[in-house]
């Protein structure tokens, strides 16, 4: 198989049997019935997405489930990022066949590749863009008949919004994750945290990433459609909120406030049944001083930045097309902590970037001993198609990426390490996850879902019956050991339960 899948490592890879990841079909559901699974990779905003084509199936009288049982149509939301997101991506549409369901591919590999995928892919039996979603569920029935649906050409999504972000707002095209009012997203998981989803898109032009030319221009939801989401996620039994986007930074400027989201944690933070908001995808060259106010003192906000650095070399930012420095980073960090001492901060960093040398990866070990991080994330620098790195000199050698990622990555973890014992006898607001087998496992304000360390609550003498703690439960807890990033916790106070 040639094209895109083979660039992407089939060969190198192989094909993951059924029973790697899907059960076999048992038998097929009736056509009154039709049983769709969705499955989705990626990120928190494709996760957003696919609840989105689950509501939108879910209207058209799919059955939605996440797991391949029984299901007429797999339908894949893939990531389209780096070279390993599509990896896992090809081998989970290639694992979808071979439970006998028709598969389709959508989400961002499908959008960013279209018709060329599709003719590298033909164990997928539709590659649809996000054009297609408003008729997701016309697709999957013309899938379910047996038509071969035509894939699309990928086209540059910016050039289909105005330029002026104020002028987008009655734009009638596609964007993922906008619902029409008349229709509502399904959660395809149970928790008491939930993603909300801010905006889709970037105006950036950062010279590693290539999702703005798939994603499109950037693209606010009004502040009132996010509120009644919140309201009806709290209803669910969602407690936290995690504001997610490609840019949250950036909310508001198409909708004539660019200092909107100062205003709308709050609301959100208001919102009865919610703990604690979470804003996640800070821009530092947007982070504003109003808006580090807001996120370091608000109650019911989690004090937590987690900034885009990706680099604190001047000149490896100016080639990336960003703005910042060593110094200024640290001085960013410097006023979140002079208004909350205790707030949580991550990043993640590019490590081999064209043209970077020896003084330039010495000043990012220099920031990173100085910045006092809680989680760091490092990525290898690669080529990415459509991208302009792709085509600059000065490129890295592959042997000396690996090393410098390697060093970085070992830094990170011990960085992280040093940081979290230094929250050793701190107290912290802990909101449970998940009780299993009597271990309790949640995050404190500093630790976002899945990227970020969590807490072991740990019986203790004080008046917290762990036995009795649900998912959900806010405790307020002493951190008397780690574990790497990890915190181990007696709680002491319940600070507002769950619904029993």
């Amino acid at each position: 198989m040639g094209g895109i899948v083979s660039h992407f490592g089939y060969g190198r890879l192989g094909r993951f049997r059924s029973r790697d990841r899907y059960p076999r079909v048992v038998s097929p559901s009736s056509a009154e019935t039709r049983r769709v699974a969705l499955l989705t990779l990626g990120c928190a905003r494709n996760e957003v997405d696919s609840e989105e084509l689950a509501g939108r199936l879910h209207a058209e009288g799919w059955e939605v489930t996440t797991d391949g049982e029984r299901a007429d149509v797999v339908l894949v939301n893939t990531c389209g990022f780096v070279d390993k997101a599509k990896q896992d991506s090809i081998q989970t549409l290639m694992a979808a066949a071979d439970t006998g369901a028709k598969v389709v591919a959508a989400g961002c590999m499908a959008e960013r590749y279209g018709r060329e995928l599709a003719q590298s892919l033909p164990e997928a039996h539709a590659v649809l863009g996000f054009d297609d979603y408003p008729q997701i569920a016309a697709r999957l029935d013309a899938v379910l008949s047996g038509e071969r649906l035509d894939a699309h050409t990928p086209r540059d999504r910016r050039e289909l919004l105005p330029l002026t972000p104020v002028a987008r707002r009655d734009s009638t095209v596609v964007v993922p994750g906008h619902l029409p009012k008349h229709l509502r997203r399904r959660r395809l998981q149970d928790g008491p945290v939930a993603s909300l989803k801010l905006a889709s898109g970037c105006d950036r032009r950062c010279a590693f990433c290539a999702i703005p030319a798939f994603r499109g221009a950037f693209v606010s939801r009004t502040p009132d459609e996010l509120l009644a989401e919140a309201e009806w996620l709290a209803k669910t039994g969602v407690r936290e909120l995690v504001l997610v986007s490609e840019n949250s930074t950036s909310y508001g400027k198409d909708l004539g406030d660019p200092r909107l989201l100062e205003r709308l944690l709050p609301q959100l933070a208001a919102i009865d049944g919610i703990v604690r908001v979470r804003a996640s995808y800070l821009q530092p060259a947007e982070t504003r001083p109003g808006l580090v106010e807001v996120l370091a003192t608000t109650p019911g906000v989690a004090p937590y930045f987690d900034l885009s650095f990706q680099h604190s070399s001047e000149p490896v930012l100016r080639r990336m097309r960003r703005f910042g420095s060593t110094g200024r980073f640290l001085e960013l960090l410097e006023s979140v902590r002079a208004l909350e001492p205790e707030a949580g901060a991550r990043s993640n960093f590019i490590v081999g970037f064209p043209g970077e040398t020896r003084s330039d990866v010495d000043e990012l070990v220099r920031f990173l001993a100085d910045a006092r991080l809680d989680a760091i994330g490092v990525f290898d620098y690669s080529d990415e198609d459509g991208t302009e790195a792709a085509a600059m000199t000065g490129k890295v050698g592959r042997a000396t990426i690996k090393r410098r990622y390697d060093k970085l990555l070992s830094l990170a973890e011990e960085l992280c390490a040093q940081r979290a014992a230094e929250r050793l006898g701190s107290v912290v607001e802990v909101l449970v996850d998940t009780v299993d087998d009597g271990t309790v496992e949640g995050r404190a304000a500093h630790q976002a879902p899945e990227v970020d360390g969590s807490v072991t609550l740990v019986a203790g003498d004080a008046g917290v019956d762990l036995a009795a703690l649900l998912p959900g439960d806010l405790v307020r807890a002493t951190v008397t050991a780690t574990e790497g990033v990890d915190l181990v916790a007696v709680p002491s106070e319940m600070l507002s339960a769950a619904a029993r």
